[in-house]
């Protein structure tokens, strides 16, 4: 089977042409075309049916949707029936999709723009900004391809291979890190903007991201967003009372 590569860089562009009919359906169909080309000199009577099964409904992670490409390409190549292909299809759209978002969307995106924060407010903007974009289309790269390559070796058994890959216990590792690296940006960021990390503001700003960083650390299941934010606001609060007071004794 040949076409990886161009398989992958369709994959790049696999939403543009998304529709409510069909989903990601079309883009999975222009990427699926290299590597059933060879369908026709092994399989003629059955590659037109392939081709258009390529290009039905299907919905999940596009980072991921090489997983399900790959799967379903060697199914065809396997001789699998028309409903074992698109029973696989169908029951890959959901879990990638989960997969995808807990990895990409509420894990590498937030630990990317907290350490580019973070890069920023020490004086490192060009760096920050220049490492994110880099860092998140070297992966986001990576992971399409290593996706086809594992669904094209494992066929029907693609779920089982998912399971037991990197990336299930990468999702959960990356948002802890992520929990952390937005946890620290939001207070240090936000003293930065309002007149640099010196003084009470950035004293204050310091100790809730310390206090953030170490209870997400020790107790990370009772430690939520939603606390994180409280006390922010307490701290908010507290520094605003204490610069009134302040201000109030000085007069």
């Amino acid at each position: 089977m040949t076409g990886w590569g161009r398989a992958v860089a369709r994959l790049l562009a696999l939403q543009a042409a998304w529709n409510y009919e069909r989903m990601q359906g079309i883009g999975m169909g222009w990427a699926a075309e290299p590597l059933l080309r060879d369908l026709r000199a092994t399989d003629p009577a059955r590659h037109p049916a392939a081709t258009v099964r390529s290009a039905e409904f299907f919905n999940g992670h596009p980072y991921l949707a090489g997983l399900a490409l790959g799967a379903a390409a060697r199914a065809e190549y396997d001789g699998a029936t028309a409903e074992q292909v698109q029973r696989l299809r169908t029951a890959l759209g959901g879990p990638l999709g989960a997969l995808g978002d807990q990895f990409f969307w509420a894990g590498l995106l937030p630990a990317l723009s907290g350490c580019a924060i973070l890069g920023v407010t020490l004086g490192w903007p060009g760096l920050a900004v220049g490492g994110l974009l880099v860092a998140w289309n070297a992966l986001r790269l990576a992971t399409t391809g290593w996706a086809l390559r594992t669904g094209l070796r494992e066929g029907l058994g693609v779920g089982r291979a998912i399971r037991e890959s990197w990336l299930t216990g990468a999702a959960q590792r990356i948002g802890r890190f992520a929990g952390l690296a937005v946890g620290a940006a939001i207070p240090i960021g936000g003293a930065w903007l309002l007149g640099g990390l010196t003084g009470t503001t950035g004293l204050t700003a310091l100790a809730v991201a310390a206090v953030g960083v170490l209870l997400a650390r020790i107790r990370p299941a009772w430690f939520t967003g939603l606390r994180y934010g409280l006390l922010l606001i307490a701290a908010v609060a507290l520094l605003t009372i204490t610069g009134i007071l302040i201000g109030g004794r000085q007069a």
